[in-house]
Formats: C-alpha cells, sequence, structure tokens
C-alpha cells in the first residue's frame, strides 16, 4: 500500500469517524431537548416568575436570582433536572422559599422574567400544595398538623377542619388548602414528617380543573335577580321557621310562589 492510499483511507475512516460523533451527539441532544421539554411541567420557579413560555423566553439563564437568593433555595438546572438546562428552579423538599419579604431574587433579574410587579410576597404563585390524603398523618388520624403551623400564611393558604374519626369519638384536625391564598412556596413540604411528603408543590395546571365559563354560580354573583331567590328577613324574636312549604309553594325557592 503506497502512501496516497493510505492517507486516502485514513482520510475516509475519519469522516465516517465524524459523521458517527455527530449523529451520536444529535440523539443525545434530542434526547436531552425532549426530557428537558417534559421536565418542564414540574419546575417550582422563583416568587414572581411568569408563565412557563414567557419565562422561558426572556430568561437568560444569567444566574443573577440564585445569586442573591439569601437561603440557597434557588438553583441552576443542569442535564437531568426537573426543568430546561440553565433555568433557575427550586425543591421545596430540599430548600423551600422562605418569602423574602424584599424579594431579592425578583431585583436581580435583569429582564423581566421574574416580573417587577411582585412588591408583596404574599401575592408569589409559585405552585399549589397538593394533599395526599391517603398518605397525610392528619387525614389517617393522628396529630401532626405540620404543615398548618409552618405555613407562612397560617389560616389562609392551609386551614384545619375537624372530621369524625372512625376509631374513636375524637376529632381529626385535617389540613385544607385553599388555592386563592397558596404561594407555592414549599414550607409544608419540607416540613412533612412522612418518608415521602404527602404535600407537595406542583404548577396548578397539573392538579386544578376548570369550570367552564358557561356555568353560572348565582350564590356567588349579587344581583338584583339574586337578591330575588335570597330568604326574606323574619322579623321578631321567636319566630319559628315553617316546617314545611305552604300549598302552591315553591321550598327551594324559600317559599316563593310558582302559581
Amino acid at each position: 500500500m503506497n502512501k496516497s492510499e493510505k492517507a486516502r483511507r485514513q482520510f475516509l475512516t475519519r469522516i465516517g469517524q465524524g459523521v458517527a460523533m455527530a449523529a451520536t451527539g444529535g440523539l443525545i441532544w434530542s434526547y436531552l431537548i425532549k426530557e428537558q421539554a417534559n421536565a418542564a411541567v414540574l419546575a417550582i420557579r422563583p416568587p414572581g416568575a411568569l408563565d412557563e413560555p414567557d419565562f422561558l423566553a426572556k430568561c437568560i439563564k444569567c444566574g443573577q436570582c440564585v445569586v442573591d437568593c439569601p437561603y440557597d433555595t434557588l438553583m441552576l438546572a443542569a442535564p437531568g433536572d426537573q426543568a430546561p438546562i440553565g433555568t433557575p428552579f427550586f425543591k421545596p423538599r430540599d430548600i423551600p422559599c422562605y418569602m423574602c419579604e424584599d424579594i431579592p431574587c425578583v431585583k436581580a433579574c435583569p429582564t423581566g422574567a421574574l416580573d417587577p410587579a411582585l412588591t408583596d410576597i404574599d401575592d408569589a404563585r409559585m405552585g399549589l400544595a397538593v394533599i395526599d390524603i391517603e398518605n397525610c398523618l392528619s387525614w389517617l388520624g393522628l396529630r401532626c398538623e405540620l404543615c398548618y403551623r409552618v405555613c407562612p400564611l397560617m389560616d389562609r393558604a392551609i386551614t384545619t377542619e375537624t372530621n369524625p374519626r372512625k376509631i374513636s369519638k375524637h376529632a381529626m384536625f385535617v389540613p385544607i388548602v385553599h388555592s386563592d391564598a397558596c404561594t407555592g412556596c414549599g414550607m409544608c413540604e419540607e416540613a412533612c414528617p412522612t418518608q415521602e411528603a404527602a404535600i407537595r408543590v406542583l404548577d396548578p395546571s397539573l392538579v386544578q380543573g376548570k369550570i367552564g365559563e358557561h356555568y353560572r354560580l348565582g350564590w356567588k354573583i349579587d344581583t338584583k335577580v339574586t337578591q330575588d331567590f335570597k330568604p326574606v328577613p323574619r322579623k321578631g324574636k321567636g319566630t319559628k321557621r315553617p316546617q314545611g312549604p305552604a300549598p302552591g309553594q315553591d321550598y327551594l325557592n324559600e317559599g316563593i310562589s310558582y302559581d
């Protein structure tokens, strides 16, 4: 084999190796992109994060919010994490958001991916705490209530209700999460004493339904029409409520006649 043929073979071999490496790299990159896209919905973002598409469009992955977080709550996603690579997120079970009143992460963001209009940390909506009632100690009849007690918005985001306990006459104090006040800080998830947290912070879109705009909940609307269907206050003390509807009256509408 002369030198020219040897050089030619080496050249073709290197081309084949380059093509193989490029194809392999393309497959790996494609896999990572799909994994990151699937994981994005599980990412718990910093306070003030815009809706995910807008957040990803504005976030430049600079890490300034991570640097300014005083509790090391925030981190930048690495390959395999539950967020697109380089974007900020946190794991509530490890370190929750401790609800800084001055919200330093928002102030550090140079692009507005963390909305500067957020000035009250109680208005943050990082996620929604969801309770697994089959594994929650309080729902099983034990006294726990840790999630309720560590909640920074106690009696607003998490309340407790009394339920009868099947095995005794004592009541159970069970936690209830209220989506209109829950900030998704994750302090409840971090404090949960079960082996796997029985309360977890998730993207609300994963767990909340939508009733639909065609429904009209009349009891939540205060108009003249709904006022007509409200019970009329009875004057005088000791007046007893009738035990049943009078003939020709509709008991569902508080005695309004349908004749």
